[in-house]
């Protein structure tokens, strides 16, 4: 019998010539989880992002996924992600340790490929 698929369970995976570009996480929110932000800078120089809570069952729902051009326009996502989120939770934004694991199961270090 065939394990489940890892790939498909991932928030974001990174790929042979794909780089981290940056993870954000807020404090937790009560009966929430803790929202975070990762971005991967692809090999043609597009930063993906994908906005995610993770859940206090250990589940992970995507909010949103979306693009920018550069890191420039990177930097400003999670400051306008932290305005939006203190108006409603009360919560900002704040740089936060990578936590990758392979295929396997293994936890990685932040350095890919």
């Amino acid at each position: 019998m065939k394990g489940p698929d890892l790939r498909s369970q991932a928030v974001m995976n990174v790929d042979t010539g794909e780089e981290i570009a940056g993870m954000w996480a807020a404090p937790i929110i009560p009966q929430t989880g803790v929202y975070k932000l990762v971005a991967k800078k692809r090999k043609d120089g597009t930063i993906e992002r994908a906005h995610f809570i993770h859940r206090p069952d250990g589940t992970r729902k995507v909010v949103v996924r979306g693009e920018v051009g550069s890191r420039a326009r990177l930097a400003e996502v999670p400051d306008a992600a932290s305005r939006h989120m203190q108006g409603i939770f009360g919560v900002t934004l704040s740089p936060a340790d990578v936590n990758m694991r392979t295929l396997d199961g293994r936890t990685t270090g932040d350095k890919v490929h």
